[in-house]
């Protein structure tokens, strides 16, 4: 399996997921760290992958997701951004969601 389907895969197989640095518990950036902590006080459960300890996605997702920056987050198949993105829809300021705008999905609590 090619690592662009292995990302397919994850994607599909998780409504909400977060690609990011670190893990939820031990984020290894700002940034992941936020995703997180936003991510966590909305009450939904998500799945994550830790890039640093998968290269080969790390330097395959953003063509796979034309996303150049991490944390990457996916809701419903479709990424929605990264953390300042995630910051803008929890905070219901809106921002340049690249999907999962519709706030009936309840991801943003």
């Amino acid at each position: 399996m090619s690592i662009e389907q292995t990302i397919q895969d994850q994607i599909a197989s998780n409504s909400i997921l977060l690609y990011m640095k670190g893990n939820p518990e031990a984020p290894q950036c700002g940034f992941s760290s936020q995703a997180t902590q936003l991510l966590m006080a909305c009450g939904k459960k998500f799945a994550y992958v830790d890039i640093l300890s998968n290269p080969e996605i790390r330097a395959t997702l953003p063509s796979v997701s034309n996303w150049p920056t991490f944390p990457q987050l996916f809701v419903e198949g479709e990424l929605v951004g990264g953390c300042d993105i995630i910051q803008a829809q929890v905070r219901g300021t809106g921002g340049e969601a690249r999907g999962a705008e519709d706030p009936e999905r309840g991801w943003v609590g």
